[in-house]
């Protein structure tokens, strides 16, 4: 059988059941398997899998843009595309025109930590903004 091991185990060999392991297979470490990393985090300090689930499972908040009589809808688009990452030209003009039609206007839904920032940001520029839990109505 060359490079072939014939095993047997226990009463299977009676049975006439052999299994054929070909030692070349386990290559280095003869398929011994790795120990695993155990992450250590410091007291009082989430680890970084933490940080991600309790991000996936945050409830998520709106950030409202106010309708107001000082600022020129130009620079509201300006100040929300430099605010809000990915926010497009067109979105930002119909988040304008929503909020100056309307009053207000839904900026962004995400994490709560990140909405209060977005709105601070927009406050810091001048704008009208809050925050609220998003409740998944209208």
């Amino acid at each position: 059988m060359g490079d072939k091991q014939l095993v047997s185990k226990g009463p299977c060999l009676n049975r006439g059941l052999l299994m054929a392991l070909s030692t070349s297979a386990l290559g280095k470490g003869g398929g011994v398997l790795d120990k695993p990393i155990i992450e250590k985090t410091t007291p009082g300090r989430e680890s970084e899998f933490d940080l991600r689930k309790s991000k996936k499972m945050a409830p998520p908040y709106r950030v409202i843009l106010h309708n107001d009589n000082f600022n020129k809808r130009e620079y509201v688009v300006q100040v929300l595309m430099k605010v809000i990452p990915g926010m497009t030209v067109d979105n930002a003009v119909n988040i304008m025109q929503e909020a100056h039609i309307n009053g207000l206007a839904v900026v962004i839904v995400c994490a709560q930590a990140d909405a209060e920032q977005h709105c601070m940001q927009l406050r810091g520029n001048g704008l009208l903004s809050s925050v609220e839990p998003d409740g998944g109505g209208c």
